[in-house]
């Protein structure tokens, strides 16, 4: 890791207490002015899971199952994978466009405007918190009780977390010079839904499409939060007996993250001039 990510490292640590008030208010005046307030952010997701749920289990008849045995009901394999989505495309979305909305901050010399990302993804965290229990009561009525397996979500949204943490400092910088930037984010999140096996069962797609196009599904991190969330919740597996995959998301993050610290430090000295 390079100076600079160690740099924002310790800029995070110090203003942690300012971090946190700053989240906090950021998801309070995230629906400031409507009637139900901050009860918008938690409708929308409940109503798009049932949404989801009615078309792929109720119309279409869509099945999952646990480790190939029947059966398994779709709105828990659906919410294991959906939650985590949640939460990363609200990271992404809210982080790229920080700069823009904070924009009288980063104008003020005094103030530390490297924290700005953080506090963006951070104040996704109160969503995320309430959908993890969410998704946890719906396990606990189908009868499936948590375990030391569940700890793992933890974790899993700690990946997750760091990942968007990274892309946001990425994408909020160039979004600065490149308003296009936030456009391009909303398209990339939309195909992102479809192509991360979310709706779909990704073992039932070995013999409709060649290996290379599972290599590249594969390839993408959110494969192994989505399906480290299925793990730890239903299929009771530890995120160490996969080495390669998580070898690979790690090393994956830590690139986007010094990759996404040193471009934004870079622009920094220039996105009070160009906002």
């Amino acid at each position: 890791m390079n100076a600079k990510s160690q740099n924002i490292i310790i800029e995070m640590i110090q203003n942690r207490k300012l971090i946190k008030s700053l989240a906090k208010n950021d998801f309070r005046t995230k629906f400031a002015g409507s009637y139900l307030g901050t009860i918008w952010a938690f409708v929308q997701p409940v109503i798009t899971i049932l949404l989801y749920w009615f078309v792929f289990d109720m119309a279409i008849g869509a099945r999952a199952s646990i480790r190939g045995e029947l059966p398994l009901p779709y709105v828990l394999w659906l919410s294991a994978g959906i939650v985590p989505w949640f939460f990363f495309s609200d990271c992404i979305s809210a982080g790229t466009s920080v700069l823009t909305e904070y924009n009288y901050l980063v104008k003020k010399v005094v103030f530390n405007i490297d924290i700005l990302p953080v506090v963006k993804v951070f104040s996704s965290i109160f969503v995320h918190v309430f959908f993890v229990v969410f998704m946890l009561g719906l396990f606990v009525v189908y009868g499936f009780l948590p375990d030391l397996y569940v700890l793992q979500v933890v974790y899993y949204s700690f990946g997750a977390l760091i990942l968007a943490l990274g892309l946001s400092y990425l994408t909020s910088a160039v979004s600065v010079f490149f308003p296009d930037m936030r456009q391009i984010v909303n398209i990339a999140l939309q195909v992102g839904i479809w192509a991360t096996p979310i709706m779909w069962n990704i073992n039932d797609m070995k013999e409709k499409i060649p290996d290379a196009a599972m290599v590249v599904l594969k390839c993408n991190p959110l494969y192994y939060i989505v399906q480290g969330y299925r793990e730890a919740l239903i299929e009771k597996v530890w995120f160490w007996q996969n080495p390669g995959m998580t070898v690979y998301f790690w090393c994956f993050t830590v690139i986007v993250c010094i990759l996404g610290v040193t471009i934004f430090k870079r622009l920094k000295i220039h996105f009070a001039d160009v906002l």
